[in-house]
């Protein structure tokens, strides 16, 4: 297979093999392509178009496509079948962790609708089990196919087990040992079940080292297991500490990626989790709640402004420089909260010991504002802006710079404390607010300065 550049001249391409009905070249393209490339090409296609697609390629290769697909284009996608071949064409031969994926972004109604369909009734019982997990959990993430045996057996009877039970697995990474009670109570490599005799104890020769997560563990929690320990898979456990189920490391990339992908647009003032496919509304909708924060911002700007006219009109020359001070505060504030944020979200940065956190901080704003203050005061004294607006301008940015800095710090660690997203720290919220202080700041020192100089 080759990666293929989903383009625009390959989906003209379709389109014309779709016109001239010839499904042999369709086939045979799609042969050698990946199932995440063919999504993305059948993401762009009409629904007749899609399913022209999907009638050209193999069963097993049908449902891969469809987890990669599009949410809005798999849902117009399967609007087309009923219940019972959703469940018997597409769920029933997908991993059960994809088809919980699929399942959940259906109405609750659809979902034990199409679950009932099921004709393997220990499948649909496991998918029942798997989508009443909430959302966000373990539970939610985790397959139930895996190869498990236990610690009583030998090495004979385990490598017999193994055959029967990887029929229904994908990818064997180690082998899961339990006692009689199914709790997890260690791991067997594939060397050493290799290398050992055949009469060996498994009990005698597991790793009971074993690194497993409860299903009710956050998915971020999960993240940062497999990515500290370089994990391949984890297994889960239920509350009496039984083997359940095990998240493979494709699925903990996912999670990651939608995770980074939720931050970058917290940190950019999008309240939803969008796509630039979703509907105008959805989109504005995202977009308007910090815009709308933005706009009470410029309005409480505009009335500090008002606060301070006759400053102004007295020093008009102060004038020249809000927009300076308003950006570097803004600027600043991003700097240290999108620092704190990423320090929380890799977990090397932990809540305790705030103070000590924002005193270092401190210095580092200190640097940089006697840097940034210093060529400031030089600028004006050069271009003869007047030795007190020069001193006053400088004062004020260095002034800015390190409340900026300490308000960008605390902020993310104050919001996590209260378990609230810290990414919404790095975004509007801290620009809007240091603009607002920046001013008062600003005009303060100007206050103080202009008469006493």
């Amino acid at each position: 297979m080759e990666n293929l550049q989903v383009d625009n001249a390959l989906i003209k391409l379709f389109r014309v093999w779709f016109s001239q009905n010839d499904t042999e070249l369709i086939r045979e393209q799609l042969k050698d392509m990946y199932p995440q490339d063919i999504a993305a090409v059948i993401d762009r296609l009409e629904n007749e178009e899609a399913r022209q697609v999907m009638n050209a390629l193999e069963k097993e290769v049908v449902v891969k496509v469809l987890v990669e697909m599009d949410e809005l284009a798999r849902e117009a996608f399967l609007s087309a079948y009923s219940p019972f071949e959703i469940a018997n064409q597409f769920l029933d031969n997908m991993d059960s962790d994809d088809a919980a994926y699929v399942l959940n972004h259906f109405p609750n109604s659809v979902k034990e609708e199409v679950i009932s369909q099921l004709q393997d009734i220990e499948y649909a019982s496991s998918l029942l089990d798997l989508i009443s997990y909430e959302d966000e959990t373990a539970g939610s993430l985790m397959a139930f196919e895996l190869v498990k045996a236990n610690k009583n057996w030998t090495v004979s009877q385990c490598i017999e087990e193994i055959r029967k039970q990887a029929e229904n697995v994908d990818s064997i990474y180690a082998v899961y040992v339990v006692d009689d009670l199914e709790r997890l109570v260690g791991l067997l490599s594939l060397k050493s079940l290799i290398l050992n005799p055949l009469d060996t104890k498994i009990a005698s020769i597991i790793n009971e080292e074993v690194i497993s997560v409860p299903a009710s563990a956050k998915i971020d929690q999960v993240a940062k297991i497999t990515k500290k320990y370089d994990l391949v898979a984890l297994p889960v456990v239920d509350a009496l500490g039984r083997l359940v189920g095990r998240i493979t490391v494709d699925d903990v990339v996912d999670v990651i990626k939608e995770e980074a992908d939720e931050d970058y647009q917290l940190m950019s003032g999008i309240t939803e989790d969008v796509d630039p496919t979703d509907k105008v509304w959805v989109l504005s909708r995202a977009r308007l709640p910090w815009l709308l924060i933005g706009l009470l911002g410029g309005i409480a700007s505009s009335r500090i402004l008002g606060i301070y006219e006759n400053q102004i009109m007295i020093h008009p020359e102060m004038a020249f420089f809000i927009p300076l001070i308003a950006a570097m505060g803004g600027n600043v504030g991003v700097q240290s909260s999108a620092i704190v944020v990423q320090g929380l979200a890799n977990d090397t940065l932990g809540t305790n010991n705030i103070v000590q956190k924002i005193l270092k901080e401190l210095r580092v704003a200190l640097v940089n504002g006697i840097i940034c203050s210093g060529l400031i005061l030089a600028y004006n004294l050069v271009f003869h802006q007047g030795f007190e607006l020069a001193i006053t301008v400088s004062i004020a940015l260095l002034t800015v710079i390190i409340f900026a800095s300490i308000f960008g710090t605390f902020i993310p660690m104050f919001l996590n404390k209260l378990k609230i997203d810290p990414a919404i720290a790095t975004g509007p919220f801290i620009t809007t607010s240091n603009d607002l202080f920046g001013i008062v700041i600003y005009f303060t020192i100007g206050r103080l300065l202009y008469h006493s100089l």
